[in-house]
């Protein structure tokens, strides 16, 4: 498959206000859409990210519809992201948007943004969490984990991860009822360095055949 992310055209873009202010989405529209899935950012980045991008331009090819989501601070400009709370609100009140099609919804997103959805896919009806480098811990204090959040999301569960994603490697990640797919030698943002037995393309193809497939399984 394709790494090509130069050229991801949206559909459409829509403001949603939220009670933690206007949230933005922005809509990668599948012809016969089986499935939304919709992929918030992390804290330190937005909806450029490199696999954000890559999902968006693969999956619709294969029938699933994607939004990427801009959490209301990011929209406002601001650079900090707020309290995970505030996070959540945002993404319940963006929630009645996203499941408009009236389709299943796939809740995801990368770092920050995976653990939004794997607080609140229980309660809002989640057909599925996608976990883009699930930030297991911060760097260099793995006794504060955060695995919890990931085993109680509820219902299926995809964790893509990269092999030196220093918030958690794979090595890391407690057993569970979820699924993890390894990106050999990424980072957290999964990049990999020039050095590597793998180039930049064939890791972000890593991950949208993953999701391609992972998502087929969901009905």
């Amino acid at each position: 498959m394709s790494a090509d992310v130069t050229d991801v055209t949206p559909d459409a873009v829509e403001t949603v206000e939220t009670e933690a202010g206007t949230a933005r989405v922005t809509w990668h529209r599948a012809k016969k859409a089986r499935l939304v899935v919709a992929v918030g950012h992390g804290a330190g980045g937005g909806i450029e990210a490199r696999d954000l991008l890559a999902l968006a331009g693969a999956l619709p090819r294969h029938g699933v519809s994607v939004a990427r989501v801009e959490q209301p601070w990011r929209v406002a400009g601001r650079k900090l992201a707020p309290a995970p709370k505030t996070l959540d609100s945002g993404w319940r009140g963006l929630w009645p948007a996203l499941a408009a099609p009236g389709l299943p919804v796939v809740s995801g997103g990368r770092s920050a943004g995976a653990r939004v959805a794997c607080r609140t896919a229980t309660e809002l009806g989640a057909a599925a969490v996608l976990a883009l480098g699930f930030p297991l811990h911060p760097p260099g204090r793995p006794e504060r984990s955060r695995a919890a959040e990931l085993l109680g999301a509820g219902v299926p569960t995809l964790v893509v991860q990269g092999g030196n994603d220093p918030f958690g490697r794979p090595a890391e990640f407690p057993e569970g009822d979820y699924e993890l797919v390894e990106v050999p030698y990424g980072d957290h943002g999964f990049a990999v360095p020039k050095r590597a037995e793998i180039g930049q393309d064939e890791a972000v193809a890593i991950i949208t055949d993953a999701v391609v497939e992972w998502a087929g399984s969901l009905g």
